[in-house]
């Protein structure tokens, strides 16, 4: 047999090659030379794809969707992580400013006690 009739399209072979190449299939056979599996023989055309036929057309669109769901979800994701991210943070501001807050009133407070008892130990000096 010869090995580039195969290559080439249904197309480029010449009607004498295709009928060589069905004998020598059909000899091998008759010396058992091929397993039993193998009795079955397809018509030439059927064993060399034609050039113009797209057999994984159906798989690349099919990657193409697939590949596009993923996208779509890994932006989802992304977006969602940064929705968390900017929230944490004004959450983490609205909580900086609130203890600030109430650390300058623990310090109006400080002042005020220490007024307080200033106050007292002079009117506890006066009655003494």
């Amino acid at each position: 047999m010869n090995p580039s009739s195969q290559d080439t399209g249904s197309g480029g072979i010449p009607e004498d090659r295709k009928l060589y190449v069905v004998d020598s299939i059909n000899d091998l056979n008759k010396l058992n030379l091929c397993p039993a599996g193998s009795q079955h023989l397809f018509p030439l055309e059927e064993k060399i794809p034609d050039v113009g036929t797209n057999s994984g057309n159906g798989n690349h669109s099919l990657f193409l969707v697939g590949l596009i769901i993923v996208l779509i979800v890994s932006l989802a994701l992304v977006s969602f992580v940064i929705f968390l991210i900017v929230q944490t943070g004004n959450k983490m501001e609205d909580v900086s400013r609130r203890l600030a807050a109430e650390g300058r009133d623990i310090d109006d407070l400080k002042k005020i006690n220490s007024i307080i008892v200033k106050r007292l130990n002079q009117l506890d000096s006066e009655q003494n």
